[in-house]
């Protein structure tokens, strides 16, 4: 996405909800960092603007900051297919597997956050609020741990099969 169009986004979103809000320019793809309380205020309205209409969501990616940093970053991506816009959001949760780690869900909006969120928490251990059907994706449901966090030690056998070549 260009950034005029993400800055325009971006003082928008500032402007009428009030929110705090930081934009990343000098990155390849320039975003929106956003406090996590804030989600479903910004989703709720960049699906129903009429100026925006951001009706696909193209993904939601996790990536593990490691345990020095604590955080866990949450990104998302959004298409405008009316409006030829993408949108990058991302915000930052504690990567501990209690309740600060919890975000909320917005496959109330896009129903493809759905299996994207199932991922995140199969993976990274993140559970999303409200989620319908939060529970492993990929892996079986007695696995354990979550192999995309930094600090995950690999399984030497599951069921007596051996895991680690």
């Amino acid at each position: 996405m260009n950034l005029s169009k993400t800055k325009t986004i971006f003082e928008d979103l500032q402007k009428k909800l009030n929110l705090e809000l930081t934009l990343l320019e000098e990155v390849s793809q320039p975003y929106i960092l956003f406090e996590t309380k804030d989600l479903l205020k910004i989703c709720q309205y960049i699906y129903t603007s009429p100026t925006y209409y951001f009706d696909l969501l193209n993904c939601i990616t996790g990536i593990d900051n490691g345990v020095e940093n604590g955080k866990i970053d949450i990104i998302y991506h959004f298409t405008s297919i009316p409006f030829g816009v993408s949108l990058i959001l991302k915000t930052q949760i504690d990567r501990t597997l209690d309740d600060s780690s919890r975000i909320d869900s917005v496959s109330a909006l896009w129903k493809t956050a759905d299996w994207h969120e199932r991922e995140i928490f199969d993976f990274f251990g993140v559970k999303f609020n409200t989620h319908p059907d939060l529970r492993r994706i990929l892996l079986p449901a007695d696995w354990e741990g979550h192999p995309m966090r930094k600090d995950y030690e690999e399984l030497e056998k599951y069921h007596g099969i051996k895991v680690k070549y």
